[in-house]
């Protein structure tokens, strides 16, 4: 018998199918059961639908083959309803080798060789080019005690006229550190005072942190050089802040201040499952009230989507958290479970609603309608992820390309006048490519009949533009508004009652 190949594609992954396209229809010419037997001997149940155009049943297989997106399957008839399927699963593509750097070619640099105060000699010299070092702070490479011990022994050798020279760079370094210790406490609310101090209001929080920290400054202050303000012509006057005092009343120690009061580690986390609970819960009401579940709080952190769509309906139980998968209310009767989780933190082997799936599954529910039988394929699948959300947006897409193509036929169709004759070849082309010809004729037969009766059919493939665009869509906006007006939305309750 012949084989056929099929190409496994994410829609079939995520709804367990195969899509019958036009040169499978042959061999699956009946609808009903069938069977597949893999290459282990293995039979898979699958059940052929015509109507729709798919195989059902195929997830076990897909699993069992370790099936991903891409990968090939040959489907042999052996006889009637009975078909050998082979998996030809693509081979990963090598890892890239690593890349290895090229040195870099020498530099060719002008060095000075020597110089006088008239002549300075200079030549050309090949340098090898070498990755600069991380720059380390000269503060850091030695410490307060070494750096005075240098400056006292550079003192006593070079005599006093270079300690006259050391002692302005020393004033401006005692300048320099108060005001950046000033600098550093101060806050955008601090001002100025005329002589030079800084008054400022703070919480308490902060004054007690602020106090610590001059504490700890107050020692680097002492091992300031003694020289470097014996020499000075007028005593320099370091800038202080002014703290506002606490309200009278008994004193607070820094522990009292900074130390806030202990939660029990139950209550706690009580309080962030009630929140968590809560958010997950309104997304879910959301998604709900936009696709038509309807959500039932089971308790514990267990919420459950009803479709109540009599022989084709299910149910799905939503854990919002691994703890709910604890509680009394998972185990309730469902068709499909799944824990509520984020992104990067799915469990494995364990069916998850990612939450910025949930997020993206309300953004596409508000663009175009989206019902439970549209997103029972995912649910079936197994877990609703990003990707699962990306299969949707090609949904509604579909849903939104469609209604831009009917709205562009009829703008186009409105500057033609009433009573006139519609050409359906120059119409295309004055469509261009934005709509295909099996798209043109499905709209403009859906305006030959109620409630739009714009158009007629005449003889040679040619339309009768019965009535303009714009009086179509008044009369459109009136119809709807009168069937507004007698329509009574019944309450769900009263529905099934």
């Amino acid at each position: 018998m012949k084989s056929i190949r099929y190409i496994v594609t994410r829609p079939c992954l995520q709804e367990g199918s195969l899509r019958l396209l036009k040169y499978l229809e042959s061999t699956f010419p009946n609808a009903g059961p069938a069977v597949l037997v893999d290459e282990k001997g293995d039979e898979h149940a699958v059940q052929v639908d015509l109507d729709r155009m798919r195989v059902w049943g195929l997830g076990g297989l897909y699993h069992a083959q370790h099936l991903g997106v891409n990968d090939v399957l040959t489907l042999t008839p052996l006889a009637p309803g009975r078909y050998q399927v082979e998996a030809v699963v693509k081979p990963h593509a090598p890892a890239p080798q690593p890349r290895r750097e090229t040195p870099r070619p020498p530099e060719t640099r002008r060095v000075v060789v020597s110089s006088t105060p008239h002549v300075r000699e200079i030549r050309m010299q090949t340098v090898p080019v070498t990755p600069p070092a991380p720059a380390q702070k000269s503060g850091a490479a030695r410490p307060d005690g070494q750096k005075d011990g240098a400056q006292k022994e550079g003192g006593q050798k070079d005599g006093g006229q270079k300690a006259q020279a050391a002692a302005p760079e020393a004033r401006a370094a005692e300048v320099r550190v108060t005001e950046s210790r000033v600098t550093e406490v101060r806050t955008p609310e601090a001002r100025v005072a005329p002589e030079g101090r800084a008054t400022e209001s703070r919480p308490a929080g902060n004054r007690v942190t602020d106090a610590r920290t001059s504490e700890r400054r107050a020692p680097e202050a002492a091992h300031a050089p003694s020289g470097a303000t014996g020499r000075s012509a007028a005593p320099l006057r370091p800038l202080d802040v002014n703290f506002d005092l606490p309200p009278a009343g008994p004193a607070a120690s820094p522990a009292a201040v900074l130390t806030a009061p202990a939660v029990p580690a139950a209550r706690t986390d009580a309080a962030t499952l009630d929140a968590v609970t809560l958010d997950a819960g309104a997304q879910l009401a959301e998604l709900a009230a936009l696709t038509g579940y309807r959500l039932e709080h089971l308790g514990g952190g267990v919420l459950r989507l009803n479709a109540e769509l009599g022989t084709h309906g299910y149910s799905v139980l939503v854990a919002t958290s691994e703890s709910a998968v604890q509680t009394p209310a998972w185990k309730e009767n469902a068709d499909y479970c799944v824990l509520l989780t984020d992104e990067d933190s799915r469990p494995a082997n364990t069916p998850c609603l990612t939450r910025e799936a949930l997020a993206a599954l309300i953004e596409h529910a508000q663009l175009a309608p989206l019902s439970p039988v549209d997103l029972r394929g995912y649910w079936k699948a197994g877990s609703i992820d990003l990707e699962s959300a990306a299969s949707v947006a090609e949904l509604v897409s579909s849903h939104l390309a469609q209604r831009g193509a009917f709205s562009f036929v009829l703008l186009t169709l409105s500057q033609q006048p009433a009573h006139s004759v519609v050409s359906v070849p120059r119409l295309a082309e004055r469509l261009g490519s934005g709509v295909n010809y099996a798209e043109l004729g499905s709209i403009l037969d859906t305006l030959t009949r109620a409630p739009f009766l714009a158009l007629t059919p005449l003889p040679g493939g040619q339309y009768l533009l019965r009535v303009g665009v714009p009086e179509l869509l008044a009369d459109l906006s009136e119809y709807a508004d009168g069937v507004r007006r007698r329509v009574r939305a019944p309450s769900r309750e009263a529905a099934r009652a």
